[in-house]
């Protein structure tokens, strides 16, 4: 029987625009391309040359300290571009896709059989890797460390977040090889995070469940509430979606980046899901897809709390199963908008009526931030929503005058930027909290190493 963690605080967000669950059809994408930015903790070095025919599996950069870790291409085709910015950073690496994709052979592989180096091994040569997270630090997992425990979650629990017991449908088995290969890499376990009541069944690993509202899904959460990380302590962490590709690897003998990705939001004329290859185009996903008046939309590469604004022109995230399409909101004007009633308006805090509704009513927000910048108060607000052992507000004034001790202390070594996306939802100060977090592990990481 599963263990049950239930979660009281929280807060979910309940968005006009959830994906039913039916499969639309996608557009065909011109283009695919590996962005480094998507990838936390690594220095790319591009390996290729425009001009360069590539299959789905071949490499085309790594990380420049640990050239083990590969990046590959999604697809077989031509190196059309390897687009630079500022002193030379790779923006990204575009491949022109064949009509027919042809794979990179791995070989099929019994995971039963395989030690853990050679899971390990077939992992980075394939490209899966970099699928797999660490903390602390919240960056691609480093080979050569030891993970105390594995963590994945199964549970999407964010706003017009898409259904995992819909994407899993006709892939169990790819499913349970790739736990199968996590168990292999760890002499500790390997706990899957799945909503209470979830039909989900799998072997081999411990399956905890999860009840309450958003952040309940988060891995975080997960983390807190079964084996806390201490200091000298490395756990990995991976979505539920992205241990389906790894069982793929070993069933197949091939790099099928092939996923489901679910479009939702409010501006959308057709919600559903669409397979497609990781690093298509936003275009191939959203085309014919939102609303007329796109000058006044915005495209999330993601849910709307940790995604980012993104164009057609643009190339779905790494990690992404999830675009999410709102209004920008910057045709809007407000008289005494502060003094109505609000009953069509949300509020966390019960500022308007719109809570007499009940919790079932469907909001459409815009991406108005709604104030200004000013400084932070500690009145509590971020720990309503915030599940974890941990005080927020504390370990935030901790990263930001980077006193390690305390940071320390705090719990800074399980925490990710996700983990505070509520916080800074339901923040008056309107800071950017996240950032806040992804710039102190990024300098802690620095200075221990």
């Amino acid at each position: 029987m599963a263990n049950v963690i239930k979660i009281k605080k929280g807060l979910d967000i309940n968005l006009k625009g959830k994906a039913a669950d039916v499969l639309l059809t996608g557009k065909s994408s011109d283009s695919y391309a590996i962005v480094p930015d998507d990838y936390n903790g690594i220095i790319p070095k591009v390996v290729v040359k425009e001009g360069d025919k590539v299959l789905a599996g071949s490499p085309l950069m790594v990380d420049k300290n640990r050239p083990e870790i590969r990046f590959v291409s999604p697809v077989s085709g031509e190196v059309s571009a390897v687009n630079r910015g500022e002193k030379r950073k790779v923006l990204s690496i575009v491949v022109k896709p064949d009509l027919k994709t042809e794979y990179e052979n791995f070989g099929k592989k019994n995971v039963s059989s395989l030690k853990a180096e050679e899971i390990k091994e077939a992992l980075l040569n394939s490209g899966l890797w970099p699928f797999i997270k660490q903390r602390p630090y919240d960056r691609v997992a480093n080979p050569e460390e030891a993970p105390r425990d594995i963590f994945v979650t199964a549970f999407y629990s964010a706003p017009l977040a898409p259904s995992f017991e819909y994407i899993l449908k006709g892939q169990e088995n790819d499913f349970q090889t790739g736990l199968d290969a996590l168990v292999k890499l760890t002499t500790g376990k390997v706990y899957l995070g799945v909503k209470a009541g979830s039909p989900i069944q799998v072997k081999s690993v411990e399956k905890v469940e999860l009840d309450g509202p958003h952040p309940a899904g988060n891995v975080g959460v997960l983390i807190n509430h079964t084996r806390p990380v201490n200091k000298g302590e490395v756990v990995w962490t991976l979505n539920a979606d992205d241990v389906i590709l790894i069982g793929r690897l070993f069933n197949q003998g091939i790099a099928d980046f092939t996923r489901l990705v679910a479009i939702t939001g409010s501006e959308t004329t057709e919600r559903g899901y669409i397979k497609t290859i990781a690093g298509c185009t936003i275009e191939s996903l959203v085309s014919g897809k939102i609303l007329e008046g796109e000058k006044h939309i915005r495209i999330i590469n993601g849910n709307v709390l940790t995604g980012k604004k993104v164009s057609k022109q643009d190339y779905l995230g790494a990690y992404n199963n999830q675009i999410t399409v709102i209004p920008e909101g910057d045709d809007v004007n407000e008289l005494f908008g502060w003094a109505m009633p609000g009953f069509r308006k949300y509020s966390a805090s019960h500022t308007y009526f719109s809570w007499l509704l009940g919790k079932n009513k469907e909001y459409v927000l815009d991406a108005r931030i709604k104030g200004g910048k000013r400084a932070m108060i500690m009145s509590n607000e971020y720990d309503r929503v915030f599940p974890m052992d941990i005080l927020p507000e504390y370990l935030l004034k901790a990263i930001i005058t980077f006193d390690i001790d305390k940071m320390e202390n705090l719990g800074i070594y399980e925490v990710a930027p996700e983990d505070f996306a509520l916080c800074e939802f339901v923040d008056t100060s309107k800071i950017e909290i996240q950032k806040i977090v992804r710039d102190g592990l990024n300098l802690l990481y620095k200075e221990m190493n």
